[in-house]
């Protein structure tokens, strides 16, 4: 690594440390600050309450990290333009490019950090977070607390309800073992192709083994029907084992969860066994499959875009500067929630919903990068140049 390469990162570096660190303990003060009244009413442990926002921070990594380059980029480089740093690099026979590219590789490192959290840990933050607030609204954080589940397969005719222990949920999620869940209080439908009921399952408990794909039920019976929907018979048994149903605990599980609380390998998942699902139905799961690895790319577009407009070669610009990259990265939000949103709509193909407002601001970065390279003044949106656009020539 060159020593400019080293000076222009050592002077990034320090303030982007600042802002990052300091975003997530502004939220961690705040998040904590509203929680604190529920956390002293459980009497929960501190080893407890770490926990709880170790679980949350993957998330808030993930949130905080394009706007920390942003605020660092946009100070360091000003910084370095007021005190003539940038000029004196450009007469030494550097080009602007050449300025830009260790800050390229500072956005492709946050980029990557962002994709690991964003991959799973921070899909997982807010059912973890909702289900611990649940436990310890309840009085302790050792307290179980139930929760139920309705499936229907439309293939197999069989209609599940079951209850699941919510502190057990996410734990299962962020290991990725979602198939080793046990259910309590199950009860299964199985119909014929016409919807006439043919037998009950109830069962205390249901267990399943991935490995030979075979659900286990204990404490129990079996209820038969006969064609006038009449109980033709019961059976109690202690334990039964029924091998090769296409249900599974993940399936189960994830008819009910939300996109965005699914990781990347959840989601493939979700559109492969849902795979007969409408499109409509599953138009969110496939937006959010491309949105968890278009979302870390938008650390480089920054870079792009707050670059050449944190570089100016005069005081008066500087001001000029900040705002438009404060501007342009508002943007830059409105539009990836506004893609996101059709996307999950079905309006417009998930692939460009996820990466539709990357691709736009890549260009408009390169463009910036491109005339402040050249040393060509932005256009100056003016009623007197927008009249201009409309004269005719």
């Amino acid at each position: 690594m060159r020593i400019l390469d080293r000076y222009i990162l050592k002077n990034f570096l320090l303030p982007f440390l600042y802002c990052f660190l300091g975003f997530i303990a502004i939220w961690l003060l705040i998040d904590f600050t509203s929680n604190m009244g529920e956390f002293m009413d459980s009497k929960s442990s501190m080893r407890y309450v770490a926990y709880f926002y170790a679980t949350q921070i993957p998330q808030i990594v993930v949130l905080v990290m394009p706007v920390a380059l942003l605020l660092a980029l946009l100070y360091s480089l000003s910084r370095m333009s007021r005190s003539n740093e940038i000029i004196s690099m450009l007469t030494a026979g550097q080009s602007l490019t050449r300025l830009v590219v260790p800050l390229l590789f500072v956005g492709l490192a946050a980029a990557a950090v962002s994709l690991v959290m964003n991959y799973s840990l921070a899909a997982h933050a807010d059912s973890t977070k909702k289900a611990i607030l649940e436990k310890i609204s309840n009085g302790k954080e050792k307290v179980s607390v139930l929760t139920c589940q309705l499936f229907r397969n439309r293939a197999d005719n069989r209609t599940w309800f079951v209850q699941i222990l919510v502190d057990s949920l996410p734990q299962h999620m962020q290991s990725g073992q979602l198939d080793l869940i046990e259910f309590q209080a199950v009860e299964i439908t199985q119909q014929d192709g016409k919807g006439n009921i043919q037998r009950n399952y109830y069962a205390h408990k249901a267990s399943f083994d991935p490995h030979s794909k075979t659900w286990t039920f204990d404490d129990g019976k079996t209820v038969d029907f006969d064609a006038d929907g009449n109980v033709s018979s019961e059976q109690n048994w202690p334990e039964l084992k029924i091998k090769n149903w296409s249900e599974t605990p993940w399936r189960i599980l994830s008819s009910n969860l939300d996109a965005q609380n699914l990781s990347e390998p959840e989601l493939a998942d979700y559109m492969r066994i849902n795979s007969d699902f409408p499109d409509v139905q599953l138009a969110p799961y496939r937006t959010y499959y491309h949105y968890r690895l278009a979302y870390p790319a938008g650390c480089i577009v920054v870079i792009l875009i707050a670059a050449p407009l944190g570089i100016v070669f005069s005081r008066r610009g500087v001001l000029a500067g900040v705002a438009s990259s404060i501007f342009i990265f508002f943007g830059m939000m409105f539009l990836d929630k506004l893609f996101l949103a059709f996307g999950k709509h079905g309006s417009i193909p998930a692939f460009a919903a996820a990466w539709g407002t990357n691709v736009i601001f890549a260009c408009v970065g390169l463009f910036l990068l491109y005339m402040r390279s050249t040393n060509r003044d932005l256009f100056k949106w003016n009623v007197k140049n927008l009249l201009r656009i409309f004269k005719p020539a």
